[in-house]
């Protein structure tokens, strides 16, 4: 069984900065790619960051240079530092573990408000 609980959220100015956490149960992290997604009222859930189990990051355009994701795998955890946040930004922020690259598990996400 697979949980994955997300924390982290909250409001915050724009140009302010919030750090997201994920930490999971489960044995299957050390063979998983993990990562970050968003999804905004009324639209779909879009990819913020991924970290593969070898380092390899991936970024949407939108966030490049102001987010960063890690991840520690013996914590069975990965992590989010968004800096300079915008009010596009807002969102509920889902982590994700991808398994093998066939098997996705979902966090029930952390609500990101940024004000302008």
């Amino acid at each position: 069984q697979v949980q994955l609980v997300e924390s982290g959220g909250g409001l915050v100015q724009a140009g302010g900065s919030l750090r997201l956490s994920c930490v999971g149960s489960g044995e299957i992290f050390s063979n998983s790619a993990m990562g970050w997604y968003r999804q905004a009222p009324g639209k779909q859930r879009d990819m913020v960051a991924t970290i593969t189990r070898g380092g390899s990051i991936n970024y949407a355009d939108s966030v490049e240079g102001r987010f960063t994701i890690s991840r520690d795998s013996a914590k069975k955890a990965v992590y989010l530092q968004m800096d300079s946040l915008k009010p596009e930004d807002t969102a509920v922020y889902y982590c994700n573990v991808n398994f093998l690259g066939a098997w996705n598990y979902w966090g029930k996400g952390t609500l990101v408000t940024v004000s302008p």
